[in-house]
This record gives structure tokens, C-alpha cells and sequence, in this order.
């Protein structure tokens, strides 16, 4: 509470502070720019700092982001040569977006879709229409974040700030299963700012100030970044952030209540390199956020969110020794969540289903810590003319979870308890000239227990891949077919098999615990096409092209169900409240497909790009019905546009988005959306940047929160603007 009360106190120094920095934007966009630096000459000034790292190897000039190396890749792909759905979001995305929430760092990424409520700084990532407990691994630096509070709408929420991440990686299906059990979605990896980012090569420390201003719901947002290198092998860098939001409005220009927040985030990472051959990275993460929870447009629960993820990462790579890169990866993620009513509330006990009066300033906590450890290791080598690269590893995460408070309380329904989750692997990744295969095999394990339940279960997951690159003429020989079987594994959460007591408000009917629940098994089969040309129109410019369609039955899927106590052998008690019981079961298998596209052009005049999903899907139960499922995501199709003037110094562009309703969805409906972005390098120290949102004002709403109660519209209009100031020495 204190923290979030020292943020309160410095809402003045912070919209002062941004004030002064959009008047000094304003002045240098009419100065002289002579001594303005390019852009890309700046880019490329922290690009070499960084000892070409892999990632920065992999974009030569004339390549495009799908050049960028995937910062989770275990062998060092890139998203164009993955042989997956995979996609980079890179630093020059994110500042375009200016993104506020992490949804809007996942802008047009095709298959992927973000839940966030009214909340904003809660987020919840759906991939190709699986979401929440575990489906979708959402990773911060190599650490899990696993925080579930059970409520209607999102369910598995995690919090980083954006200004605090430079990356974003994602793979799609479960491919992914060498990145930790349970991610029959994909994994949704967030690489924070290092030194390195940050500092110029004759630098020995640098520091820079953000002011970044928001017309809808008047929201300011100040960052601070620091960084000092030590010597040649030791660098640290810092940075913090803080917004302050009022209720943003819809396109109808109606008030949407309960969409304010405050937010404290802040990083701390040191790097250190031993050796020439290894490095240690430290790194911590925190948030502290405060907002309003609404009810009839009332306020009804004041919320405190504390996030704090620890992380250590320590890699060797030696290029005399083929067999040795290894990396082992330790984190510790504590989220703790605190609310407190702020008037009496009408509820029920959750014990007798008795209505019960629950008193202003009742508190109920959250308090989720996720552990984890991943250690792996790839050996290169070749037999009789094919290239192997084999990797091998372990993990493992253990979740503990405590919620408690007054009686009546919204903890009752996430429930405590513990749930460790183990893996081991071993891919083998197959070249010879035209020919690519990657064969794996994943074994996992779990154990979920409380004071009267102990569960388990383990399982066998296979991958087989095979990638042709057929032709060798100077047009097709960028073009790659792969054709992909996978399976993935997740065990059920604590919520799903131990939830139990009566709904606290409303109406009073009993939630039922299922410790008989089965693992779900995601089974994908995927055939994509990869195709890279250089060259095309001109010198320099690139084109970067990938497609696939997939297929994945997901059997024993588990979702909530109401049973009714007439129905013969429910297990539905009769009791006080309306005649019915809500459990989390298992049906037959959810079936999902879909197509998706991703594709950018680059050349010396700017960039343009195109990305496409489809998604559709429905549920089966053991007798064969039929049913939609509520978390299958809009269809979407997105073009992004942008041009380079004043030699790189000046940036500007657009991006439309069409959005199609799922089918089933009673919220949804279909809505197109029309953005507009600036960026203006005016000198080596002074950024400016502009964009404009939802340009036509559209009114519209998340089609994920269509099994909530109340439709929550997204912000109509809004203009950003930004500006950064930079200073080294």
C-alpha cells in the first residue's frame, strides 16, 4: 500500500515532467536537424556494442524481422527459417506501437490474442483459441508466470510493463514443448532491456528520460533508464516507469468505468561474462499496480498488485566445442494480490450458502510464487554428410499458491494448494542439403496436492518434423514446405480440480471440486511453406514470407460445466440458492483449425506488412454433441504501411486491422480498425514519437470477454505522444 501511495504523491512530478518533454519535442521538430544523427545510424551504433550477439548476426542489411533470431530458439533460428508459426516483435515495433498494455506489444501477430477486461493491466494471452491455466506459456526473461485468480472473465493473468521489454517472441502449437510442459497453445517469450541495448560503443554510462502523454483517459506515463559499465565484461543497466490512467472512453465517447490504473514498474540486470565463451545474467522485474474493481459501474473492490520475478541465466558456448551450449536458467516469480472492499457487499457464505453482509474494508489475498528451473544443452556434429544438432534438458516448476480472507470472499475460489510440473527432452535437428528433420520426444509429469487430495500423472509427447527446400533457381530458392506432427501435455491446474464452495454474489449455487480430472493432450498436425528473397525491385530490399494451416484435437479438454441436481448421478447437491452446480470436467476433445499468414517487405524507402488468421473450433463431449468454444479468437487481417524520409531521421505510417466475430460469440461483432504512427530521430539526444488509435472512433469489444457478464468496449480514439531524451558520456 505504501508504494502505491508514494505513486499517488508523484502523479504532479510525473505529468510535469512529461509536459516538459512534449515542449521540447515541439521546439526540436522545428530546429535545424543538421546535426541530427540517422535512426539507423543510431540503431546500429548499440547494435555493435553488443557484441553481435546471434540475434543481431541474423540481420544483415536488407533483412527483415523474421531475420531476427528467436531468442528462445534452442538452436539458434530465426523466425523465417523456423520450421513453425513462429514471429519476433522487435524494438522498432514496440516503440511504434507505444504500447501501454502488453496486448498492444502483440499488434497484428497472426493467431494471437490478448483478454484484458476493463483491468488493462492484467493481461491473459490466447493462442490459436487455447488460453488460460498453463495452455499458453507466458515467459519473462526464462521465468513462468503462472498467476491465476479465478473470476468471470480471464483466469491465468501475468503483468510486465512494455517499456521494460525489448522482444517478444512467439511459437505457436505445441512445437513449443521444449520450453516447459503444459504450453499446448505456444509460448509467448518477453526479453527485457539489457546494457548492451542501451549504451553506445565509447559510452562508459548513459542515461534517458520518456514523457509519453495519452488524450483518452488523460494518461501520463513517465520512464527512466539508466546504465553504467563497469568494464569491458560487466555492465548493469535500471530502468523505471510509471503511469497514471483516469477511465478511458468508448467510440460512442461513453465513459467505460473501472478503467483506470496506477503502476509502478522498474528492472534491474547485470550482465557479466566470465569468460569469452559464457555469460551471467541477473535480472529482476516488479510492478506494483492499483486500480478499481466495478460493479453496476460502481466501485466495488479497491485492488494492490505486487509482481516481483527473480531471474538467473548463465550460458557457455564454445565454438572449439561443438557439443557444448549450455545454458541453465533459475526464477522465482511472487504475485501477490490484495483486495479490499469498499462498501458493504450482499454475499453469501461460502461454506453454508447462507447470504451474509461482507464489511467495507473486507480483504481477500492472492498470493501465487512460481519456482522453476531449465537447463539444456545443444551438441553440434555431423555422421555420413548430415548436420545434427542435438538438444537435450530438463525443467521443472513448482507453483504454490495461498488465498484466504474474510468469509464471503472471491479467494475461496482459487483455492490453495501446490502442483510441481517436470520434463525431460531430447530433439534431434537434421540438415542435408535440401532436406530438414527434427525428431523429438518430451516426457512429463506432475503432482497436484492439498490437505486431502494427492494427484499425479506422467506421459510421453513425440514431434516429428520435415522440411523441403526443393528448388534450386535464383526465384524459388528461398521457398521451404514443412509438414509437422506434435504433441503437448498439460496436467490440470489447482483451480480446475480443487475449486470448491458456493458462488459469493449474485446467486448462491455450489462450485464442485474434480480430482478425477484427466490431463489434456494436444495432438497438431501443421504444413506450412517458409519463402525469403533478396533483391526483388531493388538492391537491398528483402522479402519474408510464412504461411500454415493446422489441425489440433485437444482430447480430454477440460472446461466448466452446470450440472443440474435432478440430472441422475451429477453429484449436484440440493441445497440453498438456484438448483444448479457449476465443475470443471473433462469432454472427448476440443477440436481447433486454422490458417495463418505472416508477411513483410523492406527496402530503402520503408516497410510494409501483412499478416492474416483463421480460427475456428467447437468442443465434442464423450457422446458426440457438439458445442462452440468461447475462447476461439476474432479472425483477423492486418496491413501495416510505412515510409522513411529525411534520411531515416523520419518515419510515418499507418496500419489497418478487420476483425471478424467468431462464430457463437454473443458479444462480438465484426469491427475494422485504423491506426496512424510518426517517429522523427530530430537530434542524437531527442526522439519524438506520435500515433494515433482507433482513428474512426469505432465502438467495440473484445470478443474473449463474450462468456463475461457485461460487454467491456475498448477505447475509442486516442492520440499518443512521446518523447525521449538521451544523454551519455
Amino acid at each position: 500500500m505504501g508504494l502505491i501511495s508514494w505513486e499517488r504523491r508523484g502523479r504532479s512530478a510525473a505529468n510535469g515532467a512529461a509536459a516538459l518533454l512534449a515542449s521540447v519535442a515541439a521546439i526540436a521538430l522545428s530546429a535545424p536537424s543538421a546535426h541530427a544523427q540517422p535512426a539507423t545510424q543510431a540503431a546500429s551504433e548499440q547494435t555493435d556494442q553488443s557484441k553481435k550477439t546471434d540475434q543481431q548476426k541474423a540481420a544483415p542489411a536488407g533483412a527483415t524481422l523474421l531475420d531476427r533470431i528467436l531468442v528462445l530458439s534452442r538452436t539458434g533460428e530465426t523466425a523465417i527459417q523456423s520450421l513453425a508459426s513462429a514471429s519476433h516483435v522487435d524494438q522498432e515495433q514496440l516503440d511504434r506501437r507505444m504500447a501501454t498494455t502488453p496486448n498492444e506489444m502483440l499488434f497484428g501477430v497472426p493467431g494471437v490474442a490478448a483478454q484484458a477486461d476493463a483491468r488493462r493491466v492484467s493481461t491473459s494471452i490466447n493462442i490459436r483459441g487455447l488460453q488460460d491455466f498453463g495452455r499458453v506459456a507466458v515467459i519473462v526473461d526464462g521465468a513462468r508466470q503462472n498467476f491465476q485468480r479465478s473470476d468471470h472473465g480471464t483466469q491465468s493473468t501475468f503483468y510486465i510493463d512494455p517499456e521494460l521489454v525489448k522482444s517478444v517472441d512467439v511459437i505457436r502449437g505445441p512445437v513449443a514443448n521444449t520450453f516447459g510442459s503444459g504450453a499446448i497453445g505456444g509460448v509467448v517469450f518477453f526479453d527485457t532491456k539489457d546494457a548492451v541495448d542501451f549504451l553506445k560503443p565509447d559510452e562508459t554510462w548513459a542515461g534517458s528520460v520518456t514523457g509519453h502523454y495519452e488524450s483518452n483517459g488523460k494518461g501520463w506515463t513517465t520512464s527512466a533508464t539508466g546504465a553504467y559499465r563497469i568494464n569491458e565484461n560487466w555492465d548493469v543497466l535500471g530502468n523505471i516507469v510509471y503511469r497514471d490512467y483516469d477511465n478511458y472512453k468508448d467510440g460512442d465517447g461513453d465513459t467505460v468505468k473501472g478503467t483506470g490504473f496506477d503502476v509502478l514498474s522498474g528492472l534491474l540486470k547485470t550482465t557479466i561474462r566470465p569468460t569469452e565463451n559464457s555469460e551471467l545474467k541477473l535480472g529482476w522485474v516488479g510492478s506494483s499496480d492499483g486500480w478499481n474493481e466495478t460493479s453496476g459501474g460502481l466501485p466495488v473492490n479497491d485492488v494492490d498488485l505486487k509482481s516481483n520475478t527473480f531471474t538467473a541465466r548463465y550460458n557457455i558456448t564454445d565454438e572449439d566445442k561443438s557439443w557444448l551450449d549450455l545454458h541453465i536458467n533459475t526464477s522465482y516469480n511472487k504475485t501477490n494480490l490484495d483486495l479490499t472492499s469498499l462498501a458493504p457487499q450482499n454475499r453469501f457464505d461460502p461454506v453454508t450458502g447462507l447470504p451474509v453482509v461482507l464489511p467495507a474494508g473486507s480483504l481477500s489475498t492472492f498470493d501465487v510464487g512460481t519456482t522453476g528451473i531449465d537447463i539444456w544443452n545443444t551438441s553440434r556434429f555431423e555422421t555420413n554428410g548430415i548436420a545434427h544438432e542435438l538438444t537435450y534438458g530438463g525443467d521443472w516448476v513448482g507453483d504454490n499458491v495461498k488465498t484466504g480472507g474474510a468469509a464471503g470472499g472471491d479467494s475461496f475460489y482459487t483455492p490453495s494448494g501446490k502442483r510441481n510440473v517436470s520434463g525431460a527432452y531430447v530433439q534431434d535437428k537434421l540438415t542435408w542439403d535440401w532436406l530438414e528433420v527434427i525428431a523429438g520426444l518430451r516426457y512429463d509429469s506432475y503432482s497436484l496436492k492439498d490437505d486431502t487430495h494427492d494427484i499425479s500423472g506422467h506421459r510421453l509427447s513425440p514431434r516429428v518434423t520435415v522440411g523441403v527446400s526443393p528448388f534450386e533457381s535464383a526465384g524459388l530458392a528461398g521457398l521451404q514446405f514443412y509438414g509437422t506432427y506434435a504433441e503437448g501435455y498439460r496436467s490440470p491446474s489447482i483451480t480446475e480440480t480443487l475449486i470448491s464452495g458456493n458462488h459469493p454474489a449474485g446467486v448462491s449455487f455450489p462450485f464442485l471440486p474434480n480430482p478425477n480430472l484427466r490431463p489434456e493432450t494436444g495432438k497438431t498436425t501443421e504444413f506450412g511453406v517458409n519463402y525469403k528473397q533478396n533483391d526483388i525491385f531493388e538492391p537491398g530490399d528483402a522479402l519474408r514470407l510464412k504461411a500454415a494451416y493446422f489441425n489440433n484435437d485437444v482430447d480430454d479438454y477440460i472446461d466448466g460445466v452446470t450440472l443440474s441436481p435432478f440430472a441422475p448421478g451429477s453429484g449436484c447437491p440440493f441445497g440453498p440458492g438456484i438448483p444448479i452446480c457449476f465443475q470443471y470436467q473433462n469432454f472427448a476433445k476440443a477440436k481447433i483449425n486454422g490458417f495463418e499468414l505472416e508477411g513483410v517487405y523492406d527496402a530503402a524507402w520503408g516497410h510494409a506488412g501483412f499478416s492474416a488468421s483463421i480460427t475456428d473450433g467447437h468442443t465434442v463431449s464423450y457422446k458426440g454433441v457438439e458445442a462452440d468454444l468461447a475462447t476461439i479468437p476474432s479472425s483477423q487481417v492486418t496491413a501495416q504501411l510505412g515510409l522513411r524520409f529525411l534520411e531515416d531521421k523520419l518515419t510515418v505510417g499507418g496500419e489497418v486491422q478487420y476483425n471478424g466475430k467468431p462464430k457463437g460469440n454473443a458479444v462480438a461483432t465484426d469491427y475494422t480498425l485504423v491506426n496512424a504512427f510518426a517517429s522523427y530521430q530530430a537530434t542524437d539526444n531527442l526522439k519524438v514519437d506520435f500515433r494515433a488509435d482507433n482513428l474512426f472512433d469505432v465502438k467495440y469489444a473484445n470478443p474473449l470477454n463474450g462468456s463475461t457478464t457485461v460487454a467491456v468496449y475498448e477505447p475509442g480514439i486516442t492520440l499518443k505522444l512521446a518523447a525521449t531524451m538521451r544523454f551519455g558520456g
